[in-house]
């Protein structure tokens, strides 16, 4: 039988007001009769009704995290520091795996704001989603443009690409290709195109149509050595592009990084942990997660000071044995 707030009223010798005073933290209370109240529900194990209490308070303490998939070492990571972040909060989180696909990613969107969530926080490669533009929801995007109006944290892709081919240059290479995701994704990424064109003379870029597929970017780059067997350096726009690289090389015996050398980007303590040999970008993933989580706190209490619209954190690069 479910235990009501009257049970433990009715045990603590105080009225239902006083108990709901008591887990709302609302009004005085003293220190005995709130003893009471807390050893009646230790007593009873009594769980508040969380429904109720967000009707009362207007608040859910839900976030909506809407990523385009977990499967991404970045995106996972990602996912758990915005958890841990949003914990310290008082925010519970609904994760929302869209899979890239616009569809499934407004389906979700649309269940957010049925179940109320405080706010969202969106790394979405899609546009033009009509919930996105409900002036009275709070959201802030990572490394995508959503919205004029949605605040947009994320690393410095450019600085990101610049460290990455001018470490290739540096280190001798004199064919330098490019790999990309598709040019019309409307991102702070493609500022990492943006860079490797600027420095290398006659640029190639291939890019990856079918996102996160592993087949695909694996074909991609086979076709890649086909077509220009005399690439010497490699700069792949994530860690995992970087990986599936190294193996097709191995595949055709060529060696790393005596006839090729590879930049990934990310640095995610995964990829670190299973492939350390890996020469990267290491973006500041926690750091993203912390302001992205804080710049919506600020919007859902309405204590925002600083009304900047893109946030642009530093990142580093991880010299290591591909490059």
């Amino acid at each position: 039988m479910q235990v009501k707030l009257e049970d433990v009223a009715k045990l603590a010798g105080v009225s239902a007001t006083t108990v709901s005073r008591v887990l709302n933290n609302r009004g005085y209370i003293s220190d005995k009769t709130r003893k009471k109240v807390e050893d009646a529900i230790k007593e009873l194990n009594y769980y508040p009704n969380d429904i109720a209490r967000s009707l009362f308070k207007k608040r859910t303490n839900f976030i909506g995290l809407i990523l385009p998939t977990i499967n991404n070492p970045f995106f996972s990571e990602l996912a758990l520091y915005i958890e841990n972040i949003c914990s310290d909060f008082g925010f519970k989180v609904i994760l929302c795996n869209s899979l890239g696909q616009i569809d499934k990613e407004k389906s979700y969107a649309e269940m957010l704001i049925r179940h109320q969530v405080d706010g969202m926080i969106v790394c979405s490669y899609n546009r033009g989603i009509e919930a996105y533009k409900n002036p009275k929801l709070p959201i802030v995007a990572i490394d995508h443009y959503l919205s004029p109006t949605i605040p947009v944290i994320g690393s410095d892709n450019y600085e990101g690409g610049r460290l990455a081919v001018q470490h290739l240059i540096d280190s001798g290479c004199k064919s330098i290709i490019h790999i990309n995701g598709p040019l019309d994704l409307e991102t702070p990424t493609q500022n990492r195109r943006k860079a490797y064109e600027d420095l290398v003379e006659k640029p190639i870029t291939y890019e990856l149509n079918k996102l996160f597929n592993e087949e695909a970017t694996t074909a991609t780059i086979r076709k890649l050595f086909e077509e220009h067997p005399h690439t010497d350096g490699i700069f792949a726009s994530d860690d995992l592009i970087a990986a599936t690289c190294l193996k097709v090389a191995k595949e055709l015996h060529i060696n790393v990084p005596e006839q090729l050398k590879v930049v990934g980007y990310d640095g995610t303590k995964i990829v670190g942990s299973f492939l350390p040999q890996l020469t990267t970008i290491k973006q500041p993933i926690e750091e993203i997660a912390k302001t992205a989580v804080t710049t919506l706190n600020e919007i859902i209490e309405e204590t925002q000071k600083d009304k900047t619209m893109e946030v642009i954190l530093p990142v580093q690069l991880i010299k290591s044995g591909t490059a």
